[in-house]
């Protein structure tokens, strides 16, 4: 089984075609362009490749307005040029998932315009319609402030449209059995192209019940188990990443008691409380997120993440909490959106200090669940708070100090590069990274290598141990008769911890470090003590004192 759930130990790497490379100097990435970087991205330790949405599209919200399920963007590429891509990803042991886009379309993909010019075809019912503006139309909107309600009138249609984002992404009627037939045939597409699973976005909205009569919310689970099903007749490994930022009481619903609905979700719970934990040096919280989303099937996984394409949601913080994160990552009105979240990249809200992003990804490396990395991030990327919304921390991949980043040759790219300034190509690039040994690049290739050669973390189950120090965070991993324990110091001070592994481990019990050479080893008391710097963590292998013997090391 360890083979075949693979996604219980992968690297998943978050990227845009669009803005990673350009090979046909046409100020465009695309797939010929993410091809010569696919050593790169093994080299970085990348198992899995997580493309956001390359199909045709009017762009008026990064791709996610899909107007052709079938096909690929033609600035990015053909069809072709995405076999070859899945071709080459599979050569390298690179899995791919793509987004999978079906709670909306585009309000110009030909089922939606065929449905309101025609009330009698078939496409008429693929969405959801309403003679009368609903009264409720003003609540449930996504993007507070600058989308007023989720219903629209359309001359053609005599009618209006129910959507629940931007009044050009319509939504697809996903109750009617058409619909659910037709995102079956476009996963089915796509996995005989090669790729292995889908990012679902929006899942909740999904199988949601939806129409103008709905007055309580109500999900339709087993949805996702057809999905689920599906996969495993078409491909035996296929996985579906849930994005549903939901209560924890609420997961297994998505997950099924048995593992039978999706195999993973993005763990927002965790999220929220890690950067709170971050902003206050109090790990109390995380602790609580962690234990609460702790029950889940054997098969099922979480995805763990710091930043996204989205803003940083603090949505399911308390308001104290909130205005605490605000403060330390987001202190200005402009840095912030919706007013329930950030819309930055991880590098400056850290203020670019190595020490707190290490802490950072050794923390997301370490959590329960998958680590999911945003492209540039390997790099320390930064955002450029100009754009509008979040397109700021979407900007091109920067890996070079040539001519916009070595990104393009074109004097128009496709989104401004990050120039001048501490954050700018100049000096935060992929080049210059590759030839520093002290670099975070290179540091980030080196903890992405140890992680996964600690599968306890993906496939154990985790328990705290006391550091009787609210900034101290540590975490122990059971399976297969093996262990290992993680420590965290979330302030910047440094910290002197005093501990048992626990467990029920005796005074035998040694430390060895996983990272450098400094191990421990207990005192007549069976405790270690150990002292932490500022934002210092630890990774160590639970052995037993007669392996540093037969290792030579004292």
């Amino acid at each position: 089984m360890i083979n075949d759930l693979w996604y219980k130990n992968a690297v998943i790497y978050c990227l845009s075609v669009s803005t990673y490379l350009d090979s046909d100097g046409d100020g465009i990435g695309d797939f010929q362009g993410l091809m010569s970087r696919l050593d790169y991205l093994q080299g970085l330790g990348a198992t899995a490749i997580w493309l956001m949405p390359f199909q045709p599209s009017p762009g008026r919200d990064d791709g996610y307005d899909i107007a052709d399920y079938y096909g690929v963007n033609p600035p990015f590429g053909t069809l072709g040029d995405f076999v070859e891509f899945t071709q080459g990803c599979r050569q390298r042991g690179l899995r791919v998932l793509i987004d999978l886009v079906v709670n909306h379309t585009s309000d110009q993909h030909p089922w939606f315009q065929e449905a309101r010019r025609d009330p009698k075809s078939k496409y008429r019912d693929w969405y959801v319609w309403s003679k009368k503006k609903p009264k409720n139309a003003a609540s449930g909107v996504v993007f507070p402030g600058v989308q007023k309600s989720t219903w629209t009138y359309d001359e053609a249609a005599q009618a209006y449209y129910f959507h629940r984002f931007y009044d050009f992404q319509p939504d697809l009627n996903t109750a009617n059995p058409e619909v659910q037939a037709e995102i079956l045939k476009i996963m089915g597409f796509w996995l005989q192209l090669g790729v292995s699973g889908f990012r679902m976005d929006a899942v909740p909205f999904v199988i949601a019940a939806k129409g103008a009569g709905v007055t309580k919310p109500k999900e339709d689970y087993e949805m996702l188990r057809s999905f689920s099903q599906f996969l495993g007749w078409r491909e035996g490994d296929a996985i579906i990443l849930g994005e549903a930022n939901v209560l924890p009481d609420t997961d297994m619903h998505y997950f099924g008691s048995a593992g039978e609905r999706i195999q993973m979700m993005f763990n927002f719970e965790v999220n929220q409380h890690l950067f709170l934990a971050l902003a206050t040096s109090d790990s109390r919280p995380l602790k609580k997120a962690m234990q609460e989303t702790k029950r889940r099937p054997a098969t099922a996984q979480w995805g763990l993440f710091l930043r996204n394409h989205d803003e940083l949601d603090l949505g399911r913080l308390q308001e104290g909490q909130r205005k605490a994160v605000f403060a330390a990552f987001g202190p200005d009105p402009d840095m912030q959106l919706y007013g329930r979240g950030i819309r930055r990249r991880l590098a400056p809200m850290l203020e670019g200090d190595r020490r707190r992003l290490e802490l950072a990804y050794s923390l997301m490396m370490t959590l329960p669940g998958t680590p999911v990395i945003r492209y540039g991030d390997e790099i320390g990327m930064g955002d450029n708070l100009k754009l509008p919304e979040r397109n700021c921390a979407r900007t091109p991949m920067q890996w070079s100090n040539e001519q916009n980043a070595g990104f393009t040759t074109s004097d128009k790219p496709v989104m401004p590069l990050i120039s001048n300034g501490p954050y700018g190509f100049e000096h935060v690039n992929v080049a210059a990274q590759r030839r520093d040994p002290d670099s975070l690049l290179d540091w980030m290739e080196r903890i992405i290598r140890m992680r996964k050669e600690v599968p306890e973390i993906g496939w154990g189950d985790f328990s705290f141990v006391s550091a009787r120090a609210t900034e101290v965070l540590i975490m122990r991993y059971e399976w297969r008769n093996s262990s290992v324990l993680f420590i965290h110091n979330l302030s910047g001070l440094p910290r002197e911890v005093s501990f048992s592994p626990g467990a029920g481990q005796q005074e035998s019990c040694a430390l060895i470090n996983l990272l450098s050479n400094d191990h421990s080893k207990p005192n007549e008391a069976g405790k270690h003590r150990i002292l932490l710097e500022p934002y210092g963590y630890r990774w160590f292998r639970v052995c037993g004192l007669d392996y540093l013997l037969e290792q030579g090391i004292h």
